[in-house]
């Protein structure tokens, strides 16, 4: 399979939430860098690093047969010609089902190299509903 490449870190971003809707673990790994230092952090679990154990926890959510649907907030963007930090909020369904709609926090870095822009970091946190309605407007 080739590898996709990704012109803007957008695209990459675009392209990962599109996959985690389509439990489609190819897809979704075709967004990671294949360097061993990317972290995933989801929520509630472990710092994984490294693409086979990135790989692998991906692999368990979608083959426990639940469906995830993600609405994707942006709280802020950072990007320099070789990096962006994306701050924003998931709102995450699960299943389908309204009740089950969970708001959590994250973070995503990417680096762009040779082939394009890639994931490098996805540092996800579950998050109560108004804890990200006071994050600061300004960097410092």
């Amino acid at each position: 399979m080739s590898k996709a490449f990704f012109a803007t870190p957008q695209d990459v971003e675009a392209a990962f939430y599109e996959a985690i809707e389509r439990a489609d673990l190819d897809a979704l790994m075709q967004v990671w860098s294949e360097d061993e230092e990317i972290v995933c952090i989801l929520p509630g679990g472990p710092r994984l690093a490294g693409y086979a154990m990135v790989r692998e926890a991906w692999r368990r959510v979608f083959g426990g047969g639940t469906r995830l649907r993600v609405q994707v907030t942006p709280l802020s963007f950072v990007v320099s010609p070789f990096t962006a930090i994306h701050s924003l909020v998931q709102y995450v369904n699960v299943n389908d089902d309204p009740a089950q709609q969970t708001p959590v926090v994250a973070t995503n870095v990417y680096a762009r190299g040779p082939t394009g822009w890639r994931l490098v970091v996805h540092h996800a946190s579950p998050a109560p509903p108004d804890s990200f309605s006071e994050a600061p407007k300004t960097l410092h």
